[in-house]
Formats: structure tokens, C-alpha cells, sequence
């Protein structure tokens, strides 16, 4: 076997993290073929190519599945990883060897380096229980252990299927597994599979800064980008009570966003994260002494069980009372000043403000200005969301003073297992195969870094996308979800990954123990056990 000891999955690791694959750069459209050639090196994917496929993922970027399929078996376990990092500017002047752990882990090592690191970090580096490097713990390795398993499988010719699937693009939009969904429901068909599990395996986080416990993940946190377009009144600074900055409004906005906890859900014992603002910025292009009058904000929201439309609700609702307070203090404004002022702000969702542009301008008018943006490539999804509304409020000037609500990309659902026999099971199976390597192995009920788990096992009796669909500018045109296919991949889903630390950091780090010796087996157990006959 190629990757069946410690030391050739280790080796197999360093190889696939030395293929770069930042997210939007050259290197991860790469790597999808890379990975391709890879798993065709195994005898089961010489003899049977077409089991391994590339699936168009916008951009140059392709996701790719790769099948073990029994003679008999229909139930299959899919096995979900994504392939993209984030960026490497933080390593410095150590940048060349982000890809390379086994360079990096030792140059760290070099009193130069070593005297900057924090005391955990220099701790867990003298320790050797550590290999440093991006995409280390998120999530190469999860990909490494997924190319073992279907290795092993194929060979040993396990009586479960086993369907490897490795997505672009989780850092940022999740284009990947939104373009793998699509293709989970047509391999489904076309073999006649039977989907008992969907396994990711992203690693397991750290929950102080001396945990070393294995953490086992039966459900992953959504997450909803609220946003918002503050349209006030232009005017001259030496004139500023003949208009209103976007900052003054924005500001009460935010405020009232900010970690309010009437956003917050509980579930299981676990709650979400308070919400804060992850851009906030006016839309002059450049400096005058015209007032900024146009101003945006992006806010995050963690989700458990409310759907979009319940958010857009509360957002509603939030938005309120925010230009409430705003109004009330304008107005005390105005009255010191004696003056009239230019009027309260009024808050307005997206889609009503489509609806009067559309009766204003006309429907081939306003689609113009859609694709003018659409079109800007320089734009990102939630720029062209912002910018939207921005053109379609400058040419709706009498609707001003205005806060405009809309969504952003990405919209991640929560998705959630715990309850499901399968994953009860699995997950003692899991604690006690983790007790003989001396490690505990504890459940915890929501991911909380966001993963494309999201996308399979949808449930929404009450279409509570539709706010979604209806608020979000892009919908359509750069960004869309399939709810429909989504709903069509039911199965309980968990996540069982390697132990890290610092992900998205320069100390980015995988304990070689939990990924090398411990997690290969306890997998491996893991799907033995769901097979339809069972292995001893």
C-alpha cells in the first residue's frame, strides 16, 4: 500500500500541502488535477478511471470525487474535505516554506525564530508532537486520511462504498461543495448508492491554549451575512446641517448590531457567537469635500435553527430601532440648530426597493444596472451586493434618508445530527477506540468553524430561503444555493478530524500523534462498523 504507516501518510501530507492552493489563486485550480493524478496511481483507479471525476466549480476551480464502489454494496459513506487555504503573508520573510512542514517545523526551531514565537507555541515545537505548516490541520490532512481510507477500502475491498469528495473554495464562498452538491445527487443515481453517512473531516479545535483532547463534532454552526446600505444627503462641510452623512446613520446601526444578544440561539448547551460587524466603510472613492453620504456594512450572524427569513425578521426589527434612536437624535439636532433637516431615515428591505425601481425605471433598465455591476470583475460577491443597491438608491434619490437591508454570500445553514442512531453510535464507538491511545474523546454538537457540511441534509418545511433568495442582489447571477439538491442529500453528518492548533495563523500547527497513529484508526473503525455486513 502507498499510504497504510505513519511515515507514508506523513509523507503524503507534506506532498499535498506542498501543492499550494491559496484560495483564487492559480495554485487551487491546480491542485484538483494534481489530486487526480494522484489517486489514479491506485491499482482500483487504474482499472476503473472513470471512478474519478472533476466537476466545474466556476473559475478554473473543479471539485473532485473519486468512488470506491462494492460489488454488492449500496451504502456508501461520503467523505466531504476541501483542498483551498487561506493566505500566507503573516509567516514574513518564512513565507517560502508555509508549504513545506517538515522545512518550516525545523527552521522554527532556529534561536532567530524561536525567541518570537508565544510560550505555548515554542512548548508544543520543542515537544516534536507538532509539524507546522498552512494547511496542516486545515484541512489537508482530513483529505490525507480520506486517500488512505479509499486506499485501504479498495484493496481490502470493504462492503461499504466510499465516496471521496474534495472541494475548492471553503475559505471563502464554498463554490465547491455548492458545484459537489449538485453532483452527490447524480452519482447517487447513476450507481444506485445508498448515502448512510456524510463524513467531514475537519480538524478538531483546541479549547484552551493546553487542550489537547480530541473533540468529535455532530453537527456544524450557520453563519448569515446581514447587510446593510446607509443612503443619507450630500452637502458641502461648510454647510453640514443641509444634509446627513451615512456615518451618522451607520453608527446607530452598528451599535445596535453589535454583539446584541437578541440574535443569539441556544441548542444542545451550546449557544452562538454574539454577531459583530465585519466591514463597515462609506462609498466615496475618493477624498472631497463633499460629505460621505453613501455608506455599507457587512454583519456576521451565527445560526443554529433559525432560517433566513426568521434573521431577516429580527434584522428588521434591529434596523428599527436603530433609526429610531438615530431619528430622535437628529431631530434634537435640528431643533438646537433651528433648521428643518432633510427628513427621518426610513429602513427599506432590498427586495421592496427592487419593486420601486423596477415601477420607477423599468425592468430592462434596472437589469442594465445589475449587469454593469455584475460585470465589474474587480468586485467580489459582497461588493457587488453592496453595489447594487448603491446604483439602484442613487437613481431612487427620493426614497433617501434610507437604510436599506440586504444579504450577502455567504449563507451557510446549520445543519445538525446529534439525535440520529448512526451518529449516537458512531460516536461511542469513537470514545472508545480514542481510550486506548489514553485519549478522551468528547461530542460537541455544533462546529463552530463553519464547514461545507452546510450544504447536505437541508430541511426547511416552511421555505425559510426564500428571504434569502429575494435579498441578496448577486442571487442568481454570481451566487446561488441549491436548496432543492441540498434537501435531496438527507443523511446524518458528522465530523471526526485530526487535532490542531491555530488555524488561519502563522503557527498553524497538526499534532502528529492524533493524525499519523490515532485518527487513521479510529476512522477506520468508524466506517467498518457501518458497513452493511460488518468487518472484524
Amino acid at each position: 500500500m502507498n499510504w497504510n504507516t505513519p511515515e507514508k501518510l506523513r509523507a503524503l501530507l507534506c506532498e499535498i500541502v506542498s501543492w499550494e492552493s491559496r484560495t483564487l489563486t492559480q495554485g487551487e485550480n491546480e491542485f484538483a488535477y494534481k489530486l487526480k493524478d494522484k489517486l489514479q496511481t491506485l491499482s482500483y483507479f487504474q482499472q476503473q478511471p472513470e471512478f474519478v471525476e472533476l466537476h466545474d466549480a466556476g473559475l478554473g476551480r473543479h471539485a473532485v470525487t473519486a468512488l470506491y464502489k462494492h460489488p454488492t454494496a449500496t451504502e456508501t459513506v461520503v467523505l466531504i474535505s476541501h483542498f483551498d487555504t487561506v493566505h500566507t503573508e503573516e509567516y514574513g520573510e518564512l513565507e517560502p516554506l508555509a508549504f513545506y512542514p517538515e522545512e518550516l517545523t525545523k527552521k522554527l526551531m532556529e534561536p532567530k525564530y524561536f525567541k518570537d514565537l508565544p510560550e505555548q507555541v515554542k512548548i508544543d515545537l520543542e515537544s516534536g508532537k507538532y509539524l507546522f505548516g498552512r494547511g496542516t490541520m486545515d484541512m489537508k490532512m482530513g483529505l490525507a486520511l480520506h486517500m488512505q481510507l479509499i486506499e485501504r477500502a479498495s484493496i481490502e475491498q470493504w462492503p461499504i462504498n466510499l465516496l471521496l469528495t474534495a472541494v475548492p473554495d471553503e475559505e471563502v464562498n464554498s463554490a465547491g461543495m455548492r458545484a459537489a452538491v449538485v453532483e452527490l445527487v447524480r452519482l447517487r443515481e447513476q450507481h444506485h448508492l445508498t448515502y448512510k453517512l456524510f463524513l467531514n473531516s475537519e480538524p478538531s479545535f483546541s479549547q484552551e491554549p493546553t487542550d489537547i483532547k480530541e473533540y468529535i463534532y455532530s453537527g456544524t454552526i450557520g453563519k448569515i451575512m446581514p447587510a446593510a446600505l446607509f443612503y443619507g444627503k450630500e452637502t458641502h462641510v461648510g454647510e453640514p446641517l443641509k444634509g446627513m452623512t451615512a456615518n451618522f446613520i451607520a453608527s446607530y446601526m452598528t451599535q445596535h448590531m453589535e454583539w446584541n444578544p437578541i440574535f443569539r440561539e441556544q441548542d444542545l448547551g451550546e449557544s452562538t457567537p454574539l454577531p459583530v460587524s465585519l466591514q463597515l466603510k462609506d462609498l466615496k472613492m475618493e477624498y472631497s469635500t463633499q460629505t460621505p453620504y453613501r455608506a455599507a456594512a457587512l454583519y456576521n450572524v451565527f445560526l443554529m435553527k433559525r432560517t433566513a427569513t426568521e434573521v431577516m425578521d429580527i434584522f428588521e426589527q434591529v434596523a428599527v430601532e436603530a433609526m429610531n434612536a438615530c431619528n430622535t437624535h437628529y431631530q434634537q439636532i435640528c431643533q438646537r440648530e433651528g433648521v428643518k433637516g432633510v427628513g427621518a431615515v426610513k429602513v427599506i428591505r432590498y427586495e421592496a426597493l427592487l419593486e420601486l425601481a423596477i415601477e420607477k425605471l423599468g425592468e430592462a433598465e434596472v437589469e442594465a444596472i445589475k449587469q454593469r455591476v455584475i460585470h465589474h470583475e474587480s468586485w467580489d460577491d459582497r461588493e457587488k451586493s453592496i453595489r447594487i443597491v448603491d446604483q439602484l438608491m442613487i437613481r431612487c434619490q427620493e426614497l433617501a434618508p434610507a437604510t436599506v437591508l440586504l444579504y450577502t454570500p455567504p449563507y451557510y445553514p446549520a445543519i445538525n445530527a446529534s439525535n440520529h442512531p448512526i451518529v449516537e453510535q458512531s460516536i461511542e464507538l469513537l470514545k472508545e477506540v480514542a481510550k486506548t491511545f489514553n485519549n478522551e474523546v468528547e461530542q460537541i454538537h455544533y462546529f463552530n468553524g463553519i464547514c461545507d457540511l452546510s450544504y447536505v441534509n437541508y430541511s426547511d418545511s416552511e421555505n425559510g430561503w426564500l428571504a434569502f433568495e429575494k435579498n441578496t442582489p448577486v442571487w442568481g447571477e454570481t451566487y446561488s444555493i441549491p436548496f432543492d439538491m441540498m434537501a435531496a442529500l438527507q443523511g446524518p453528518v458528522l465530523n471526526v478530524g485530526p487535532f490542531g492548533k491555530d488555524p488561519h495563523q502563522k503557527t498553524e500547527r497538526l499534532h502528529v500523534d492524533s493524525a499519523f497513529v490515532e485518527m487513521p484508526v479510529m476512522i477506520e473503525k468508524l466506517i467498518k462498523s457501518l458497513s452493511e455486513v460488518g468487518l472484524k
